[in-house]
């Protein structure tokens, strides 16, 4: 079924994001977000993709753009230490 939302802007940027972020359409990110929602509490799941035991540390889904980031610095000062070595 289609229908039209009028869902602010910096909401629709970021389930935009997270679903880039998981590899999914906003189409499927939403529906597995409405989903989540109207189901009963005991029932909900946390993603396809993640165990039960994930539920606990949800908080901590967001690191992952920080965990690239230090790991995208690490790459970068070990290129030019690798760069001075070869001098």
């Amino acid at each position: 079924m289609k229908t039209t939302l009028d869902i602010p802007d910096l909401l629709f940027r970021q389930a935009k994001a997270r679903a880039a972020l998981r590899g999914v359409s906003l189409r499927q990110f939403v529906t597995e977000a409405l989903e989540d929602k109207v189901a009963p509490s005991s029932t909900r799941r946390f993603g396809k993709d993640e165990p039960p035991w994930m539920q606990g540390f949800g908080a901590l889904a967001d690191l992952k753009n920080e965990t690239r980031r230090v790991e995208k610095r690490i790459a970068e000062a070990f290129e030019s230490i690798e760069a001075e070595d070869r001098g």
